[in-house]
């Protein structure tokens, strides 16, 4: 989700957006403050339908065209009553200078300003018929304007001039230095522009064209003809894609009238210059979904780069903003963003129009454009103060208008035009009509005494009422003289009030501007204030989702521990099942071996009684002979430690050990310090690769692993333990033994006890006993290797114990 100022959705008419985005800028514009409106989106999304319009509905461009000539129709100077210099100043020319110019250019062959009166091109008419007749509530009707507009282009950030009479795309080749074409098909490109800043730190475009314009219809003629030059092409996401940043620039130029409200005040310091920015950006785009190669991918990069840039900066700002801190903002890495330094350092108001295309496939870019747009509203700049005003009486175009229409209606009262009609009598005509008529004046001879008499009593006659109409004339000088005295009088009578009640009122007016200064005070306290906490706020949180995210990872790792736990215990549960069944089967084992050691000593006794039930029954007189020792030692007699599963089963002959697992490949692993005990019983391990240290490569060319280790037992014996392992691969590619057996080899020494033989005269009750200490298995003890998973159960002890 994100947040903006406006939202409006898919069926938003062109007028609506106007008013609530473009308008409020206009209204700037006209009151003498600087303007900037992006469109900004990816591509196809509809800046540039936003931006121009299309038939029968205009856009924003021909709207703000239309407001403003609205605004200021009937208050436009003549042209060339402003004349811009090349640094991005304007001058202003009297009447007969424009009259010069205006002539100097009409002489020209082909005047660079498009006729008011030509026919409008009916491609972009219906785009220019506003209905609405929109204009701004508050216009200095004292002031002149003058309205220039140029048109830009920002292609792989270079700048062109889309108004110049030369063609952009220039097809003259390249030559090289023997006079010939080069053949690779690349032209020279059309002359950059230079950016430049102004005394007043403003950056403009030098040597750009700047056309004066009286009407929409010439205006959005210009930006038509520059617009038909614009850079586009066809890619994979949109038909028409622009392939540059367009800027179109309106600028507004007003100067006051004199004190007589009649000319244009000479005054260059009272010059008011401000400018409206259009910009139509260029989308941003992936190259791999619009499938670019050669130019059309440098461009994407150059357009991807320019935004990019545009991007950092406001971030910089946001950041010295929030933080305090000072970092230079990079306005300098693309023309995108130096042109316009000075708007994002306060000079003028900023919008900017977000277009979202609702496709799934614009998904990432759109949701990228969208967090960048939120994050510039947090931006926030100081803005300049307004220009102080001229000090001149306002009102003078009105008084000055209708001091001429009564002057006219005087005139017309008096004696009228000078082409009236014979039935309206000038005043001269009525003034000589007053006079007595003049006699004839012809002489009929030379002795005529009576023409000249009356001809000089006339006379003297209109002489004595000449007299009389300038004495009275004098008098009424004299009296029209008293009476602009007392005027005077009375005005300066009324001048003086009106100084007082002027001072009173700037006392009242210096009263409220302390109060002013000192609420303005009381307002930069509070936001310092506020900026504090909303600095503290910001830390609040920040450390509020630091410690959500390590809860989140605590509980994570919690969670895991959990589910270690539970499958820890799952495999000790089957460890311990498993342990369970092995000592239940060994204990069945062992109660068996006891059941069947118990049954070869019932079986033993049985015999021996057999043999006294013999010799009890048997006739005194014979003597039976003592049985041979062979015979005893052939005699089978079961084993203490470890008997034989069948008591006739004879004792096996003194034989090395050998491994069950004859068939396998061992690793037989004997350390450096492994001492030989010289035993008869010695582990031998058929197929063996013996080893100091187990290696990688003993390992992954055997099945099974036998590490011999010797310790010291308590009754100071070596003692020897075989543990054994099975070796499997992992799934990293290497060897892993899992240990599943472990033998213990203990020796004792054998002089605790002696070997006793038999006497000369036996005595044949001991035979039974003498018969246990001279047998084989009493002498040897036999090894017996394990498996794993033997009944005989891991760690079974094996002990050479003689009897």
């Amino acid at each position: 989700q994100y947040s903006f100022k406006e939202v409006f959705g898919t069926l938003v008419v062109q007028k609506e957006l106007f008013d609530v985005v473009a308008k409020p800028l206009v209204e700037d514009l006209i009151r003498g403050k600087n303007g900037l409106l992006f469109t900004y989106g990816v591509t196809g999304s509809g800046k540039t339908h936003t931006m121009t319009g299309s038939p029968g509905d205009g856009g924003l461009l021909p709207r703000c065209l239309a407001m403003i000539f609205n605004s200021i129709g009937p208050f436009q100077a003549k042209r060339f009553v402003f004349k811009l210099d090349d640094k991005n100043g304007v001058d202003v020319q009297s009447e007969v200078e424009a009259l010069l110019e205006r002539q100097r250019r009409e002489a020209l062959p082909t005047p660079k300003t498009p006729a008011g009166k030509r026919q409008l091109d009916p491609e972009f008419a219906d785009m220019i018929d506003v209905q609405d007749h929109c204009r701004a509530e508050e216009v200095d009707e004292d002031n002149v304007y003058g309205v220039f507009v140029s048109y830009i282009e920002i292609y792989n950030n270079y700048i062109y001039d889309l108004l110049e009479e030369a063609p952009c795309d220039s097809i003259k080749p390249k030559w090289n230095n023997c006079n010939t074409p080069v053949r690779n098909g690349d032209f020279v490109p059309p002359q950059s522009k230079i950016l430049r800043e102004d005394q007043n730190h403003n950056m403009y475009v030098t040597g750009c064209t700047e056309v004066e314009v009286k009407s929409t219809e010439e205006a959005f003629e210009v930006f038509w003809r520059g617009q038909k030059k614009r850079r586009i092409a066809n890619t994979q996401l949109n038909r028409e894609s622009s392939r540059s940043h367009s800027v179109f620039i309106i600028k507004l130029a007003q100067a006051p009238l004199d004190a007589d409200g009649d000319n244009v005040l000479q005054e260059k310091e009272q010059i008011t210059l401000s400018q409206l920015s259009l910009v139509d950006l260029a989308g941003s785009e992936r190259t791999n979904r619009t499938k670019a190669e050669g130019n059309r991918l440098r461009e994407a990069g150059n357009i991807n780069q320019s935004l990019m840039t545009l991007r950092t900066c406001i971030e910089v700002l946001r950041e010295n903003q929030l933080y305090g801190t000072n970092k230079m903002v990079p306005y300098r890495d693309s023309k995108l963003t130096h042109l316009f330094k000075n708007y994002f350092d306060g000079e003028g108001k900023v919008r900017m129009i977000v277009c979202v295309n609702p496709k799934a496939e614009d998904y990432e870019e759109s949701l990228q454009v969208m967090r960048f747009a939120e994050m510039t509203q947090e931006v926030e700049v100081a803005r300049p103060l307004d220009r102080p005003l001229c000090g001149l009486t306002p009102g003078r175009r009105l008084r000055n208008q209708a001091f001429r229409e009564e002057l006219s209606r005087k005139l017309e009262l008096r004696g009228g035009p000078v082409g009236a009609g014979p039935e309206e009598p000038s005043a001269a005509e009525l003034f000589f009509q007053s006079f007595p008529p003049l006699p004839s004046c012809e002489l009929l001879d030379i002795n005529d005494d009576q023409t000249l008499p009356k001809l000089i009593e006339a006379l003297e006659q209109r002489h004595k009422m000449r007299q009389m109409l300038a004495e009275e004339f004098a008098k009424n000088v004299l009296a029209f003289k008293t009476m602009l005295q007392e005027f005077d009088s009375s005005v300066a009578s009324k001048e003086n009030y009106i100084q007082g009640k002027l001072a009173e009122k700037e006392k009242t007016i210096t009263g409220q501007r302390t109060e002013m200064e000192r609420l303005e005070k009381k307002i930069k306290t509070l936001e310092y204030k506020i900026e504090i906490l909303e600095k503290t706020a910001t830390i609040y949180e920040e450390d509020k989702r630091n410690l959500q995210q390590e809860l989140e990872s605590k509980s994570q790792k919690l969670q895991r521990q959990a589910s270690d736990k539970r499958r820890l215990e799952a495999r000790l549960q089957g460890m311990v099942a498993e342990t369970s069944l092995k000592w239940e089967k060994e204990c069945e084992r062992r109660v068996a071996a006891k059941q069947l050691e118990m049954q070869n000593k019932l079986w033993v006794k049985d015999e021996k009684l057999k043999q006294l039930k013999a010799i009890v029954t048997e006739p005194r007189a014979e003597r039976p002979e003592r049985p041979s020792r062979e015979r005893e030692r052939e005699k089978p007699v079961p084993r203490s430690v470890s008997p034989s599963p069948a008591p006739s089963a004879p004792v096996a002959p003194l034989r090395a050990r050998r491994s069950r697992s004859a068939g396998e490949r061992w690793v037989d692993h004997r350390p450096p310090s492994h001492v030989p005990t010289e035993t008869l019983l010695q582990p031998r391990v058929p197929r063996a690769i013996t080893v100091d240290a187990p290696s990688e490569r003993a390992l992954a060319r055997c099945d099974r692993y036998l590490l011999t280790h010797q310790e010291l037992a308590s009754d100071g014996e070596i003692q020897t333990k075989l543990i054994k392992g099975d070796v499997f691969k992992t799934r990293g590619g290497g060897q892993a033994v899992q240990f599943t057996d472990i033998e213990t080899l203990k020796q004792e020494s054998p002089t605790g006890r002696k070997r006793r033989s038999s006497p000369p005269d036996p005595d044949p009750a001991g035979d039974a006993a003498d018969s246990e200490w001279t047998d084989v298995e009493t002498r040897c003890s036999v090894a017996v290797e394990m498996r794993a998973g033997s009944a005989l159960g891991p760690g079974f002890q094996h002990h050479a114990q003689p009897k």
